[in-house]
Order: C-alpha cells, then sequence, then structure tokens
C-alpha cells in the first residue's frame, strides 16, 4: 500500500469511484435501477407514516375510554363516526404493514437482478481488460496481487449497489422521522447525534484497519488459493499421492492461514471491545432522551399518542442515525475496495498497435530478421539475450537449439511481440514489428508451445482456438484433426467432435499426453499461418507418432517461416539451419551436416544424445 492509499483522506478519495459504479449500474439495466429507487422511497416513508398512524390511533382509544362503552356489534361501532374512524386507521395501519412488506420483497428481487447483472458485465470488462495487458505484466507478481484483488471484487462488489441504495432510503427516512421529532423536542436530536459521532470514529478506525490488513495480504491469500488448488485438485493428486505430499501442502496451509487467522483475530477482539464502549454512550443518550420525553408527558405537555410517536420515533432515529453513519464508513471502506477493482483498469499495455499500423504483408517475402537484439527481464540486471543478429527467412525452417536459460523461449516471445525489445529490432519484411497492426501480427503466426492448454472445451473446440473465428467450420476444423494426426483419436470418442474434454467438468473425457500434443499440432494446421513456431512439437509422442507427424512437417512448414524448438536431435536435424544459443548469444549455425562436421558444440550435445539410444 501506498502512503497515499494510507492516509484517512484516501477513504474520501475512493468515494470517486461511486458515480462510475452507478453509471455502470445504470448502463445494466436502467429500468430496474428506476424501480429500485422508487421502490426504496416508498419504504422510505412509511416508518413515519406508521408512526403516525399509531399516535392517531392511541389518542383515539384515550378518547374513546371517555365516553361509554359502545353498542355490542359491528354496525353500532361503524355508526359512531369516531369509531368508524378509529377503524379507518387501524386499516390504514394494516396497509401500511402489506405495503412495506411488499416493497421489501420487490427491492430484494430488483437489486438481486441488478447485481447480476453487473456483475457479469465487470466481469467481461475484467477479461477484455486482462486479454489486452502486456505478457510481461502477467509475469510480474506485484501485478498478479493487482489483478487477484481486482478478480475478488468483480461479484464481491455488488453489494456495495445494495448499501448506496439503503444508505439513499436511510437518509430519507432519517430525515422524515427528523421533521417529526423535530416539531416537538429539536434539542434532544442534537444531543443523540454527538453521543453517536465517538461510535462512529471508532468503526471509521478499524475498517480502515481492516482494508490495510486485506490489503498487505493479497500475496498471501493468493498462496492460500494455490495451496488449496495443489492439496485438492484433479490435476495435482497424482504427484500428492505418489510422493506423499498432502502432510507437507497442509503444513504449509496452516502455516501461512494462521499468520492470517491471528492478525485477524487481534483486529476483531480489538473492534469489539472498543465498540461496546462508544455504543455505550449511544444507549444512554437515547434512554436519557427517553426519560425527558416520559417526564413531560406525565407532565401534561404531551399526549399518550405523542408519547408513542415520539419514543417509536427516537428508538428509530437512535438505530437509524447510527446505521446511517456506520453505513457511509462501510461505503467508504468498500470504495476502497472499489478502488481496486477499477485500478486494475489503470494499468496499460506498453505493447499496443501504432496510431497508423502498417499493413502486415501477405505473403511474407523475406521473413523475420534480429537486429543486435537485447532483452532482460524486469527486476533483474541480467540479460537473457544481448547483440543477438539472425534472420529467419521465407519458407525456411530454423531450429533452435540450446541449454535451459539459453533464451530459446525469451526469442519465441520476441517474434511473436509478446515482448519488445529493450535493444535492437525485430523487423518482418524489413520493418520493425510495433509498426504493425499488433492482432493482425498475431494472426500471422501459428505457435505451439510445450506447455499448451487443455482446453475444457469440446473437442473439436480444442482444435478450433487455433483459429477460433472458423470455429462454425467443421470441415475446416476436420481437416486440420486429420493433418495433425487428431483425427483418429477423436473419431474414437464418444461424442466425436462434441465430446468435451478434461476431468473438471461433468461428462468430460482426459486424454493421453500424446493425445493431447496431437490435438495442439491440429492447431497449427487450423491456423493456416504464414509464419510457424513450434515448441517441442513431438515430446509427448511415441517413436511412431513421431515418425508420422514429420512425415507431414515439410507439408506443414511448406512455404512459411519455420522456428523449431525440440531436444531430440532427429527432430532438429530436418532442419534447413540449426542456431546453437548459449546465454542469450549465437554460439554456432548451420546445417546438420556444416555443425557435425564443424566439431563444435552441437557435434558435441548430438553424439552424447546418438550415443544415449546405443
Amino acid at each position: 500500500m501506498t502512503e497515499r492509499t494510507a492516509r484517512p483522506g484516501a477513504r474520501l478519495g475512493a468515494l470517486r469511484h461511486l458515480p462510475t459504479l452507478v453509471r455502470e449500474i445504470a448502463a445494466a439495466s436502467p429500468l430496474l435501477l428506476a424501480a429500485s429507487l422508487s421502490l426504496r422511497l416508498l419504504a422510505a416513508c412509511l416508518p413515519v407514516l406508521s408512526l403516525y398512524l399509531a399516535k392517531l390511533i392511541l389518542d383515539g382509544i384515550v378518547a374513546e375510554h371517555a365516553r361509554p362503552a359502545p353498542d355490542p356489534g359491528l354496525a353500532a361501532w361503524f355508526a359512531d363516526p369516531g369509531r368508524a374512524r378509529l377503524a379507518g386507521l387501524v386499516a390504514a395501519e394494516l396497509g401500511l404493514a402489506l405495503a412495506s412488506d411488499l416493497a421489501d420483497r420487490l427491492t430484494s428481487l430488483t437489486e438481486t437482478l441488478i447485481g447480476d447483472l453487473y456483475a457479469n458485465a465487470a466481469s467481461l470488462r475484467l477479461m477484455a481488460h486482462a486479454a489486452a495487458l502486456d505478457l510481461a505484466q502477467f509475469e510480474d507478481s506485484a501485478q498478479q496481487d493487482r489483478l487477484e484483488r481486482a478478480r475478488r471484487q468483480v461479484s464481491g462488489r455488488t453489494g456495495l449497489i445494495g448499501t448506496v441504495l439503503w444508505q439513499f432510503q436511510s437518509v430519507v427516512t432519517l430525515a422524515s422521522l427528523a421533521a417529526g421529532v423535530a416539531a416537538f423536542t429539536p434539542w434532544l436530536m442534537v444531543l443523540i447525534a454527538a453521543a453517536l459521532v465517538p461510535a462512529v470514529l471508532n468503526e471509521w478506525h478499524f475498517t480502515q484497519a481492516g482494508y490495510r490488513l486485506a490489503w498487505f495480504r493479497s500475496p498471501e491469500r493468493r498462496r492460500l488459493d494455490y495451496l488449496r488448488y495443489v492439496g485438492a485438485s484433479v490435476e495435482t493428486a497424482k504427484e500428492v499421492k505418489l510422493f506423499g505430499l498432502s502432510g507437507y501442502v497442509t503444513g504449509l496451509y496452516a502455516q501461512v492461514a494462521g499468520r492470517l487467522l491471528a492478525e485477524s483475530r487481534s483486529l476483531a477482539v480489538a473492534r469489539a471491545r472498543w465498540g461496546f464502549v462508544f455504543a455505550s454512550l449511544g444507549t444512554l443518550a437515547y434512554y436519557g432522551a427517553y426519560a425527558v420525553i416520559v417526564w413531560r408527558t406525565v407532565a401534561g405537555a404531551f399526549s399518550v399518542g405523542d408519547l408513542a410517536f415520539l419514543a417509536g420515533a427516537f428508538q428509530r432515529l437512535h438505530g437509524g442515525i447510527k446505521e446511517m453513519l456506520l453505513g457511509f464508513t462501510q461505503i467508504t471502506n468498500q470504495a476502497q475496495y472499489l478502488d481496486d477493482f477499477y485500478s486494475f483498469f489503470e494499468i496499460r499495455p506498453q505493447i499496443r498497435t501504432p496510431a497508423h499500423p502498417r499493413p502486415v504483408p501477405s505473403p511474407i517475402r523475406e521473413g523475420l530478421v534480429f537486429e543486435d537484439v537485447g532483452y532482460r527481464y524486469p527486476g533483474t540486471d541480467t540479460w537473457a539475450l544481448r547483440h543477438l543478429s539472425f534472420a529467419v527467412r521465407a519458407g525456411e525452417t530454423v531450429a533452435l537449439v540450446g541449454g535451459n536459460g539459453a533464451g530459446k523461449t525469451t526469442i519465441v516471445k520476441l517474434m511473436t511481440r509478446l515482448y519488445d525489445p529493450h535493444e535492437g529490432r525485430v523487423l518482418l519484411d524489413g520493418v520493425p514489428l510495433p509498426d504493425y497492426d499488433l492482432d493482425d501480427l498475431r494472426a500471422r503466426i501459428g505457435a505451439i508451445f510445450q506447455d499448451f492448454v487443455r482446453f475444457d472445451l469440446t473437442a473439436g473446440e480444442n482444435v478450433a482456438v487455433g483459429r477460433i473465428g472458423a470455429a462454425a467450420d467443421a470441415d475446416r476444423i476436420a481437416a486440420a484433426a486429420s493433418r495433425g494426426l487428431a483425427a483418429p483419436v477423436i473419431e474414437r470418442l464418444p461424442e466425436r467432435y462434441a465430446q468435451p474434454l478434461g476431468k473438471r467438468f461433468a461428462g468430460g473425457l482426459d486424454l493421453s499426453g500424446g493425445e493431447w500434443q496431437k490435438i495442439a499440432l491440429s492447431r497449427a494446421y487450423m491456423r493456416a499461418a504464414e509464419i510457424l513456431i513450434l515448441d517441442e512439437p513431438t515430446a509427448a509422442l511415441d517413436a511412431r507418432a513421431e515418425h508420422d507427424v514429420f512425415a507431414r512437417f515439410r507439408d506443414l512448414s511448406a512455404g512459411r517461416a519455420t522456428v523449431l524448438i525440440s531436444h531430440r536431435f532427429s527432430t532438429v536435424r530436418m532442419a534447413d539451419r540449426i542456431l546453437v544459443l548459449e546465454a542469450g548469444r549465437v554460439l554456432e549455425e548451420g546445417s546438420h551436416a556444416a555443425l557435425m562436421a564443424r566439431g563444435g558444440r552441437y557435434a558435441e550435445l548430438f553424439t552424447l544424445q546418438a550415443e544415449g539410444y546405443r
């Protein structure tokens, strides 16, 4: 938390988001919002009307006690004007009670619907903005915390909608009650309000402390979510069981959760202790005012009906003023959490389409060129790449070889403009990548990563993600699956291309690692891109499946600039050119035959791997 957000004034500053929230609620459903406000206004006026009717009824009863007893029977009762008026007042009070119950239920209904609509709209906005951010921003732990806080607030802040509308109702109710009480004893209103100020300030202090605690604990809560995932998910169950990790993971969870619980418990105890002390002041003020009203009634200044009205009004004012002021405190507190949501949208991607982009050439004629490229990851002084220069020409297959940390993955992310270099340039047909439309550029690139996503979607959709705009083209999906060797796998599924995959949802079927990799390879055929990047494309395939893939590899890479990353030299040797990387630079370059003849690092690595098969 910054110094700005830690200051008390920041609580009020966070209220700047309320107009935006109201506009978004109105945009979600103007009709429902108007209905809710009307219902709240009606409900706000009912308490003072109900109390006034009770006053009239009591005064009427006292007046009737001074008269002779009425004749038995309803006819005689209603024939008397005074008693008929009394019966009308009781009926009116019944009507108000029914109206109040109906208004409460309709208000709850409309605001539930408004909350759902707003949560859906906010979720869509959150996902759209997250999709526009840079990959480096996702990889930054501080930005991950901001995303986590924003994600939690999407549904959590819908309660603020009801709180704000309820506050509007409370203000109207208290204004009407205060007007009625002020007609009798205005100075007692000042006494009650003054007695409640310490309680409100106390609540203000502890809600601020609660927000600070939640803000600082975002990393720990994200860690708890991760430990829950590790300890209780289908994706991790195998390793957790085989390695006996359950006790270790639950121990870590208990350790982190214990710290959070201890801090929360300490804050809750202090809040309850001081809350009782200051609330007692308000209670004493209320009963002092009540004693004054009783004394003045006995002295004849007020009627019994006046006593009932004032006692009821003071009781509601006592609770209502306190709740209204504390409600304002809660709104400012929740507005800070709302600030977590809206501040996420203040993150701006650095990798964007220029104002006047150049069209991406089609077909690509020259290919990709790295000119003296350097890149280092945020928070480190170590260069992942430095003074790197090479080319991938159109129609050429270039393989990248090197140990872990050699820079292969960083090169791929620069090619796809997931990163921008800190030094040098990456060119496509002689034009720097930042000069092109970002979406158009990525649409021309087909990348299949080793850690490809196994979507819990249907088999057909898992292939179609290679070109999601063609998801309705069943023939194209089937052709891509056939060329990527996934067709036989899909044809064996009970629902074929409509079969849900994965274990997350009911009815889903999981595939083996090799079968999933064939699905991923089919995405490359689905995309029909002009630049193809294959990161360990056969890592999970058996020898026969690998042979079948590369029997078709020339078809897949024909006419495309292809980058191939693999630790299998049987795969690498088929490339037109091989780049051997070390510490972010090109150590060796050439064809398989040329590099073997040179007897350098590539030849050493190839020989070591070949000996492993003897």
